[in-house]
């Protein structure tokens, strides 16, 4: 079963590299494609020297975005998509892989234990309530970015712009009747924190998550 990594990835200068090596430590991914969003510093050359295929948008289009131009350049069988900015810890990643390769799940999200100051969780607890009332589902962190999807969710799923990408898979799969399945694990990863540049991304992460839900939710009311 071919396995390959997408990568999104704006201004991770001081973690890509890292988060790369670790991939490539996971011995059933062939491939880690990096996307860099128009980063301002060396992201695209740092994870090129360790080792990934770099594909750099050349103005800053969001996370949808930059996950739709990483599956542009993959055929693998199950897409392995990991933030650029876990570092060594991005290692953990093959515990997403083992339910999908066993046959026991075609989407996993690892779920980290809450907690640390990146936030109150006001966006977390609007996508979960979302995400409830389109699909019946519950889901502990709905937000996470660390996936793991076999290619045949990826041909049902809409791949949503920007920050509502996570929300928008989880809501498309579970309708889809794809197995989707949470998996405890910890990653560290650079928290946006309670400054003015931390609340401006929390906005603009819910804007997104909002706008995800509402074509859902509109979408299944209007369903015959």
């Amino acid at each position: 079963m071919k396995v390959e990594a997408v990568v999104p990835a704006r201004n991770e200068a001081a973690r890509i590299a890292d988060t790369v090596r670790a991939l490539r430590t996971i011995a059933e991914i062939s491939a880690t494609i990096v996307v860099d969003d128009a980063s301002s510093d060396r992201t695209a050359d740092l994870a090129r020297e360790a080792g990934a295929e770099v594909v750099r948008l050349e103005r800053n289009e969001g996370k949808g975005a930059a996950l739709r131009a990483g599956l542009s350049r993959t055929t693998a069988e199950v897409v392995l998509f990991i933030d650029g900015d876990l570092g060594t810890s991005a290692a953990v990643a093959r515990n997403l892989l083992e339910p999908i390769i066993a046959g026991h799940a075609d989407m996993t999200i690892a779920a980290p234990p809450r907690g640390g100051p990146s936030g109150f969780g006001l966006v977390e607890g609007v996508a979960r309530a979302g995400i409830r009332a389109s699909t019946g589902r519950s889901f502990g962190r709905p937000l996470s970015g660390q996936r793991a999807v076999r290619r045949e969710v990826l041909e049902r799923v809409n791949i949503a712009p920007r920050f509502g990408v996570e929300t928008a898979l989880t809501i498309d799969a579970v309708r889809a009747g794809f197995r989707v399945v949470e998996i405890p694990l910890s990653f560290e990863h650079a928290r946006t924190g309670r400054t003015a540049a931390g609340f401006a991304h929390r906005a603009r992460q819910g804007a997104d998550v909002a706008l995800a839900l509402a074509s859902r939710l509109r979408r299944r009311r209007t369903k015959p």
